[in-house]
């Protein structure tokens, strides 16, 4: 049960604002939203009006057709009721914003999904100083620590022209919202030809191309005649595109996987790709940690992913931490 100090409070359709009647990334509909960012666990259709950033308007667009959008430019502060709400850059994808509430003399920040790793095509992350955290855990675990994101984009790259020496195609697989865009943009100094998309990947890169974000040329793989040959081509397309009949076209191909789960080798063989590649547009543990503690929150509250693991560390190092039981899901 939430106390007369929670500035945010779990409710069966999501988190909630009381002071300012409005709810943060709701799963069910409700007449006011505060969205994070675009991906479909945090950005769903029916509500009655939505707050976001200017720059994830296009997004929720693309994503979610005519609403009624109240876009706001990072760090502009509006009014919710009593609640002086304002939104600051997560680094997780385009347009991802933490939300800053401030209100009867405390101030709450509910992070939505965030990175602190360096990503070209979004803004960076923002330590924002409040009383109590809401933090993401999707990789909680200490086993999860990422490596240099331009390194793994160098081994992505090697990998193509051992494809290529194979006479395959490298048909890499990665989400189509942030994470294509992102290995894209990293990719930029390696490659020489344009990468190939599916076309729900080429929807995304589309939005992000009109938000001016700089990617390499790509080029839709449906522009390319039947029976073309893909020998020593890139691919990228979404994970719903292993095993299906898009990918038959190919006839031969190595298949990868761009992922923070890929950094546990068991995870690339379960899910049958020939090669794994670390990349993640989520905190990893080191990042989290630190996080929590460079934000200066006495409170912490943990959402989606492996909340145990990070609330047992936090409370063992004598914080108050606890978890929310969110309906967020997987967009890593």
């Amino acid at each position: 049960m939430a106390s007369v100090r929670d500035l945010v409070e779990l409710r069966p359709e999501g988190l909630y604002c009381p002071a300012g009647d409005f709810h943060i990334d709701p799963w069910r509909p409700v007449p006011r939203a505060v969205i994070t960012h675009g991906h479909g666990d945090h950005a769903r259709g029916g509500m009655g009006e939505y707050h976001c950033v200017r720059e994830s308007l296009p997004i929720l667009e693309w994503r979610l057709g005519a609403q009624r959008y109240h876009a706001r430019d990072y760090g502009e502060a509006f009014d919710l009721g009593r609640a002086r709400v304002s939104l600051h850059p997560a680094g997780h994808v385009l347009g991802s914003a933490q939300v800053r509430i401030e209100a009867d003399g405390r101030v709450w920040v509910a992070s939505g999904d965030y990175k602190r790793q360096p990503d070209p095509t979004c803004a960076p992350f923002e330590v924002v100083p409040c009383d109590t955290f809401i933090t993401e855990a999707t990789f909680g675990l200490p086993v999860y620590r990422w490596p240099d994101t331009g390194e793994v984009a160098h081994e992505i790259a090697e990998w193509q022209r051992d494809c290529a020496a194979e006479g395959v195609a490298a048909v890499l697989f990665c989400y189509a919202l942030g994470k294509a865009q992102r290995v894209l943009a990293e990719l930029a100094p390696h490659v020489d030809t344009p990468v190939l998309l599916h076309g729900a990947i080429a929807s995304g890169v589309d939005v992000y191309r009109g938000a001016g974000i700089a990617l390499p040329p790509t080029e839709p793989v449906s522009d390319l005649a039947k029976g073309a040959d893909f020998a020593g081509r890139l691919v990228l397309a979404p994970p719903s595109a292993a095993g299906s009949a898009w990918l038959r076209r190919f006839r031969r191909a190595q298949t990868g996987f761009a992922s923070g789960w890929m950094r546990i080798r068991g995870n690339r063989r379960r899910r049958n790709y020939d090669r794994g590649f670390v990349v993640s547009d989520h905190a990893d543990w080191p990042d989290l940690m630190r996080t929590v503690r460079e934000t200066g929150a006495t409170r912490i509250i943990a959402t989606h992913g492996n909340t145990d693991a990070i609330v047992r560390a936090l409370c063992e190092d004598g914080m108050d931490a606890g978890a929310f039981r969110t309906g967020y899901g997987d967009e890593d």
